[in-house]
């Protein structure tokens, strides 16, 4: 009767530690479980549940739900890093609606659903369990009234023991003292017995079997590699050693000790699993604390371009996806940690979205700005004003250039339009211009021959070689524009070799002179020599005034404009000639002087 009492004892302590453990132990079964990797695993294990009619913990489907939104948060980011990376502005990126949402959320309903049907099922099963073993003990409390009766309900005893034991849970809140009634009125129905020693004899020979058999059980368990199956194993074990009736009182403790080492030995390994767990944890809300202190003391106030918001950006989401990895914190702080993260995270966007909204109201004027233009230049476009119109296309581009950006979705759009319209000017006046190319290249030809031509008279020296210059400059004014590339170069080479013929003209003019004023002088004599001497004299101080005049003028003539280079080059032409009219002069005057010397020294 002591073991009854004894095995009373273990197993309200057993019932009350497997009824307080239950919950947590299902929550930590949950965390060690293999999970889904995608929302459709998440639908198919809910679909199993459903199926298979699973009696599953709310914290579980909590679970499922958490990780099915997780997997639909990251594809929803996947999509928008996908729509930035294409050329889309994150603030407009929409996500798609997701499919199988719907699907989920029936499946989680389901499950919702039939879990409470079980637990109103368990409920009244536990209700009807309650009234059942109150039956079977106030049955057991009536035989074990009288020992006679004891006598004659051994086996009826046996059979509501038999039927205690397939009897399973009651509510918990009657479960102690329902077990401690159950064992009072047993060892109450054993006093009465009148046993003979052979009957107990096989009875605690069976039972020390039994508990035999239950110990190498337990003891096997702690071979399994799987910590929480094995504690869950030994409650079963425990539920049935606690259905085995007792063994001999010089054998109970010995079996009872070696059944509680073994548990023992499973509780510790049970222990040390979530302690492991918890030390984990604890090293992930370490990572996740640093995490949120990396968010939070990003320096965004003073970032001032795009580029700078985006490369930041990048950084954020990197931390993001840093703490997708780092598994579940201590259950307390949870929740905690996660808000504080999300609340840094959204800061910086709320930031990010603010800089670009502030900088909207500048993008918009900027397409105004670009827009005008683009009206102008569609305007202009039919125009076969082609100078007029290239300058005033020329100054639109210019504008287009000093005119900021405009929003990304938009811009080769107007861009395009803008070219379009220029492309379509320019290739008009292309195809207008393409006969004037033609004749300009014919003129080039033709004066080329007429450079040709004068190259050639410059080697000559005859009486025609001015009517010849002559004409060629006629046939030169007659010939049309050449390509503008060209024009100066054949100009200078024009002019190069005009210049060296009209030279040589104006040498054989001035030799020519001398000599005419040579034989003048010589047929001259007396007050002749000296009146022409005195006549060259007054041309000679003249022709210095006039070089000093235009010289002294130059120093105000000299500018860069176009304009004041040309007035120059024609003061230097001039005072050049007139300097070979002074040389010529004095030439002329050495000439009178040596004329009169020479009459002189004839008389």
């Amino acid at each position: 009767m002591d073991e009854i009492k004894n095995t009373a004892e273990a197993e309200v302590q057993n019932t009350i530690a497997s009824e307080n453990n239950e919950n947590q132990t299902s929550v930590e079964h949950t965390a060690v479980a293999t999970e889904p990797k995608t929302k459709a695993e998440v639908i198919e294990k809910l679909k199993s549940i459903a199926e298979n009619n699973e009696n599953v913990e709310r914290t579980e489907l909590e679970h499922l739900k958490m990780l099915y939104y997780r997997f639909h948060n990251a594809e929803v980011v996947a999509a928008r890093n996908k729509f930035v990376e294409d050329g889309g502005n994150a603030d407009e990126f929409v996500p798609v609606p997701d499919a199988d949402e719907e699907n989920f959320k029936a499946q989680l309903s389901l499950v919702r659903e039939l879990r409470n049907q079980a637990a109103e099922k368990l409920e009244q099963e536990k209700q009807n369990n309650l009234k059942r073993k109150q039956e079977i003990i106030e049955r057991i409390k009536q035989l074990a009234a009288s020992p006679e009766d004891a006598d004659k309900g051994y086996n009826e005893v046996k059979d509501l023991q038999a039927e205690w034991k397939e009897i399973k849970q009651v509510p918990a809140e009657f479960a102690t003292d329902l077990w401690k009634n159950y064992q009072h009125n047993i060892e109450q129905f054993y006093d009465q017995l009148r046993l003979n020693h052979e009957m107990r004899a096989y009875d605690f020979k069976k039972n020390l079997e039994l508990k035999t058999h239950l110990c190498e059980a337990a003891e096997k368990l702690a071979e399994c590699d799987d910590p929480v199956s094995a504690f869950h194993q030994l409650q079963n074990l425990h539920q049935e050693y606690r259905e085995i009736g007792p063994v001999a009182k010089e054998l109970r403790e010995e079996i009872w000790k070696r059944f509680k080492d073994a548990s023992t030995v499973i509780n510790k390994r049970h222990q040390d699993h979530f302690e492991a767990i918890k030390a984990k944890e604890e090293e992930n809300l370490e990572k996740k604390t640093d995490l949120c202190q990396k968010v939070e003391d990003l320096q965004y106030e003073e970032l001032k371009t795009y580029a700078q918001w985006e490369e930041m950006t990048k950084q954020v989401l990197a931390y993001q996806a840093e703490w997708k990895t780092i598994g579940f914190t201590p259950r307390k702080v949870n929740t905690e940690i996660f808000e504080r993260f999300r609340a840094a995270c959204d800061r910086f966007f709320q930031a990010k979205t603010a800089y670009f909204k502030a900088n909207r109201e500048k993008l918009n004027a900027n397409l105004a700005a670009k827009n005008a233009l683009i009206e102008k230049a569609e305007a202009l476009k039919e125009s076969t004003d082609w100078g007029a119109t290239t300058n005033k296309f020329i100054e639109l581009q210019k504008q287009w250039k000093s005119i900021g950006p405009v929003a990304h979705k938009l811009s080769d759009e107007i861009w395009k339009r803008f070219n379009d319209a220029c492309n379509y000017f320019f290739d008009k006046k292309n195809a207008a211009n393409a006969d004037q190319r033609k004749t300009e290249e014919a003129n080039l030809e033709l004066k080329k021959e007429v450079i040709a031509s004068l190259e050639k008279l410059t080697e000559e020296q005859g009486e025609n070689l001015l009517q010849g210059v002559r004409d060629l400059q006629a046939r030169w004014n007659e010939i049309g524009h050449v390509p503008y590339n060209k024009k100066e170069k054949m100009y200078r080479r024009y002019r190069e070799l005009c210049d060296k013929i009209y030279n040589t003209l104006h040498a054989n003019a001035g030799r020519k002179r001398m000599d005419n004023f040579r034989k003048t002088v010589a047929d001259k004599g007396g007050s002749e020599l000296t009146r022409e001497r005195n006549r060259l004299q007054g041309a000679l101080e003249s022709k210095k005034q006039e070089i000093q005049n235009y010289e002294t003028n130059l120093t105000f003539f000299r500018t860069s404009s176009k304009k004041g280079n040309s007035l120059v080059a024609d003061i230097e032409k001039k005072v050049k000639r007139l300097k070979e009219d002074l040389a010529e002069i004095a030439e002329k005057i050495k000439t009178v002087n040596a004329q009169i010397k020479e009459e002189k020294e004839g008389k």
